[in-house]
């Protein structure tokens, strides 16, 4: 499959302060991409680069086989739609004003807008889950409203590729699923080539095709999430400065947990109970050779083994807890 976006020995960031050389990447049409980072990492300049909006310091990036540097700015506009992180404050005009912005780039001087435009516009909102909205002012929408209505305007852009930077920043965690989700359908569904950076690391490993691993000093880790987890590439890049990935859970953790606790039975009530588990430094395992043994019967029936203690049925996960602490 060839790559919308190929990049060979890209190298960002500025004059004084390199933060990347040697970036070669590659984003395809029909996945949703995440990029992880920490602060400081790196990302936005990245981003900012392939969106054009920054010059690169050495390198190449192509879209669709051509230079960045051989598209105009009207061609670009028509090739990759960009959705920023910052707050949206246009409160003054209503969803369909806004989504009809996203023609501009194939308007005539006038700004007209033709049938088709407002076909485009229509479907576009269609897309999002707004079109009871059209007629909305944007100061009476909410933040994932708001967000759902600039994916929308780029959707009427109509561009092959899609760069957001850090969409869910503002959102509740409701709204961050449901955007992450609305990310992915569309890349599924229209073909789009779905570029985002984000720090939520359970919604980018459950919802993304592909990871790009980005520290500063360090080559970029690229790969599908579950290969990353699997192969190690995970725990390299998070296990630091007192911080653990567990490859079992896809979690972060403070600190390394003691020894495995057997937890087994129901999968729906032993997850949370892991989820428990993990919060209180201990480790859940679903091997049975450990001697601290969990069986989850129901979320209300779980029981509790400990070598030189009676046993115990709790009613509740935070019961299970107690039970554990207590027994030393």
């Amino acid at each position: 499959m060839t790559p919308v976006i190929d990049t060979s020995s890209l190298k960002i960031g500025y004059l004084q302060n390199v933060v990347h050389n040697a970036l070669d990447l590659q984003l395809y049409a029909g996945e949703l991409t995440s990029l992880l980072g920490i602060n400081g990492a790196g990302k936005s300049t990245l981003i900012r680069t392939i969106c054009g909006f920054q010059p690169p310091l050495g390198g190449e990036i192509r879209i669709n086989g051509r230079l960045l540097n051989d598209y105009s700015q009207s061609e670009l506009s028509q090739v990759i739609g960009v959705v920023l992180t910052d707050r949206i404050f246009a409160g003054g005009i209503t969803v369909t004003e806004l989504v009809s912005l996203g023609r501009y780039p194939y308007t005539n001087f006038f700004g007209h807008l033709t049938t088709n435009d407002k076909k485009i516009i229509t479907e576009s909102i269609e897309s999002v889950g707004m079109a009871s909205k059209s007629g909305n002012y944007i100061s009476e929408l909410s933040d994932g409203e708001k967000q759902k209505v600039m994916i929308a305007k780029v959707l009427a852009q109509q561009c092959p590729v899609i760069i957001l930077d850090e969409p869910t920043a503002y959102l509740d965690v409701t709204n961050r699923i449901e955007t992450m989700s609305l990310l992915h359908r569309l890349a599924g569904e229209q073909g789009k080539a779905v570029l985002l950076s984000t720090h939520d690391l359970d919604l980018a490993i459950r919802m993304s095709d592909c990871l790009w691993l980005q520290e500063k000093g360090r080559p970029m880790i690229c790969g599908a999430p579950e290969d990353l987890i699997l192969n190690g590439s995970f725990a390299g890049f998070f296990d630091k400065k007192g911080i653990i990935f567990d490859p079992a859970t896809g979690k972060l953790t403070a600190e390394k947990p003691s020894r495995p606790i057997s937890v087994t039975g129901d999968s729906n009530t032993s997850y949370w109970v892991g989820n428990a588990l993990i919060r209180n430094r201990f480790n859940p395992s679903s091997e049975e050779e450990s001697d601290i043994r969990i069986h989850c019967f129901s979320p209300d029936k779980i029981s509790l083994s400990v070598p030189g203690a009676e046993d115990k049925t709790a009613s509740s996960v935070a019961e299970l807890i107690k039970f554990l602490i207590s027994a030393g």
